[in-house]
């Protein structure tokens, strides 16, 4: 049985990603890409479809023993868990070395007391779950193969197979370090070379430590987010430069429910956003490969621009249900690819056009494309703004004038009117700032109700959306006009939980609400964040710090975040690890750090 969301750890190499319950068990791995088939489908299924223990042997029938520490091994992605055992103490390090060939998952175990039984358990499901591979000895090493895919199996402990599963039991004493490792391959290549875990985990600490070096933020939540942007450069697919969301598919936003989503794809929007952070925090590089991304996935055609691409900038995600899984906690369906790709969604506009105008004021490179693609955006706007669209949380009722829509067309708007002004562009500068100026009293006069002083949804609607709060955070509008303060004020009274998170919108319970479907959700932590923001911009700063201080407890015990935030059954919920959680915790903290709004 899988465990809680936040009994998981990460671990990955940049192009794929792994996650290790406290038990010691993969639940969950797909090889050789973040989007690819998984080989250990636990995590939405059972020990039927794939995973890999490795912790104290146990008795028959009984539970694996679960970890007692487990750690990051300084600012890395290497987990180090430990378990304390009535025979002894014994460590397992798990890592993924950035990768330089075959993708591998290595297991150290060392013994650090006593004398202590252990056990490997591998089974390897391929095609999520619903594939039994052939598992044979190839010149002394095991390999699994199944189609165009084999994993090669490498340790010096002798393995068995039984029940369609490879085992090892070995014994460690103290200084004792015994490797196990996986390697991908396609099934019609040679296979991949001896792994050498030793000289890989001093590469992989290597690695990470000289990447955080790179942070130029040195403020007091120093910790959270080194984590955070850890998180983030482990969601990046190093080859392209893409941005997943999660390296997780159809973990729910309501347990047992069917808000389920395969988020394994580049969002234009999260991607946009993790593009300020990695900048505002010194990781240039970074920004510029997602910048080229971008453009290389738009080729020129900004007006079929998607919401969401594939890693390598893939266009067709098309949607499908795994009924042979039966989904986290029975959590239905499970789903891989994502039918919204292909939605209106016009903030997307202004969130590409403001990540396009952060690179250019901040010094990125020059690239002549990103201006002409900044302006073709706008030519597509100046006839589509007034359009209804899905809007930022991918509604799939029928589509409305979203309030948020309309405010990021006007920062779209916005930025390329300050790039032609800076004088690296040209444009119809005087049409564009009386379209500028037409969106922003479209917004003020259809999305504002004036009676209970706030911005609402969507025009003519009565609910609220906790996407307003992002108002004063984009220029719309100064923090201390009466309209932003009351939207920040009818949020909190209205789509707070009764611990003080914030939830996107009002949802109906069975009934379908505005996003077409059955169920409710938990907070979104996203949103949380952006009221800590917003109530520091309104000079509310200790209650700022006290709301961002209790986001941060919510974290697990390795500083992971998921989507939401469950108020009722107190515990995370929703794909995980979640870049645009981590991200606005990264803003939160650099906001309040320059406030000068934090304890101690």
């Amino acid at each position: 049985m899988a465990g809680r969301i936040e009994d998981y750890a990460l671990i990955g190499d940049m192009q794929t990603a792994a996650l290790v319950c406290r038990d010691g068990t993969v639940d969950w791995l797909c090889l050789p890409r973040f989007d690819s088939h998984a080989i250990f489908a636990g995590l939405l299924g059972t020990g039927e479809h794939g995973f890999w223990r490795m912790g104290p042997a146990y008795a028959p029938g009984a539970e694996p023993p679960t970890a007692a520490r487990r750690s990051y091994r300084g600012d890395s992605l290497i987990l180090e868990s430990e378990w304390d055992t009535p025979r002894g103490t014994v460590r397992v390090i798990d890592f993924m070395p950035p990768r330089d060939g075959a993708p591998q998952v290595i297991r150290i175990v060392e013994g650090v007391s006593g004398r202590v039984p252990m056990r490997s358990e591998l089974r390897m499901r391929f095609s999520y779950g619903r594939v039994v591979p052939w598992v044979h000895k190839h010149e002394g090493r095991t390999v699994a193969v199944a189609g165009p895919d084999s994993v090669w199996f490498d340790t010096d402990v002798e393995t068995y197979g039984k029940a369609l599963t490879t085992y090892a039991d070995f014994t460690v004493a103290p200084g004792d370090r015994i490797a196990f490792t996986i390697s991908w391959e396609p099934s019609h290549k040679e296979p991949p070379p001896l792994p050498e875990p030793e000289q890989s985990l001093e590469a992989t600490e290597d690695f990470w430590r000289e990447w955080v070096e790179h942070c130029t933020y040195h403020g007091p939540y120093r910790e959270a987010v080194v984590r955070s942007l850890i998180t983030l450069k482990a969601l990046t697919y190093a080859p392209t430069g893409g941005i997943v969301a999660a390296p997780t598919t159809s973990l729910p936003e309501d347990i047992g429910g069917v808000r389920n989503w395969d988020y394994r794809y580049t969002w234009l929007r999260d991607a946009a956003i993790t593009l300020s952070s990695l900048l505002r925090t010194g990781y240039r590089e970074e920004a510029r490969a997602w910048r080229e991304w971008l453009l290389r996935a738009v080729a020129g055609d900004p007006e079929n621009l998607q919401i969401m691409y594939g890693i390598a900038g893939e266009r067709e995600l098309g949607e499908a249900e795994l009924d042979w899984l039966p989904g986290y906690e029975g959590s239905t369906p499970v789903r891989v690819g994502n039918g919204a790709a292909h939605q209106l969604q016009l903030d997307v506009y202004g969130e590409v056009t403001e990540a396009l105008h952060l690179g250019h004021m901040t010094g990125l490179a020059r690239n002549d494309y990103a201006s002409v693609l900044q302006l073709k955006l706008i030519r597509y706007l100046e006839d589509h703004w007034q359009e209804p669209d899905e809007g930022i949380w991918e509604v799939r009722g029928p589509r409305r004038h979203f309030v948020h829509s309309k405010v990021m067309a006007w920062v779209a708007v916005d930025r390329t009117i300050k790039l032609i002004e800076s004088g690296d562009a040209d444009g119809p500068l005087e049409r564009w700032k009386q379209l500028r100026d037409d969106i922003h009293r479209d917004v003020c006069e259809k999305g504002y109700d004036k009676e209970r002083n706030t911005f609402t949804q969507s025009y003519g609607s009565q609910e609220l959306d906790a996407s307003l709060l992002l108002i004063p955070q984009m220029g719309f509008l100064p923090p201390d006009d009466k309209r932003v303060i009351g939207t920040i004020e009818a949020i909190q009274r209205e789509l707070s939980t009764s611990d003080g998170f914030i939830l996107r919108y009002p949802t109906e319970g069975g009934d379908e609400g505005v996003d077409g479907l059955p169920g409710d959700e938990g907070a979104f932590l996203a949103c949380s964040f952006w009221m800590a923001d917003d109530l520091a911009m309104i000079g509310r700063v200790d209650e700022a710090r006290r709301l961002f201080e209790k986001l941060l407890s919510l974290r697990n015990d390795l500083g992971l975040l998921a989507e939401e935030w469950d108020p009722r059954l107190q515990r995370q919920v929703g794909n995980f690890p979640q870049a645009f959680s981590h991200v606005p915790l990264i803003d939160t903290a650099l906001r309040l750090t320059a406030s000068g709004a934090y304890g101690g």
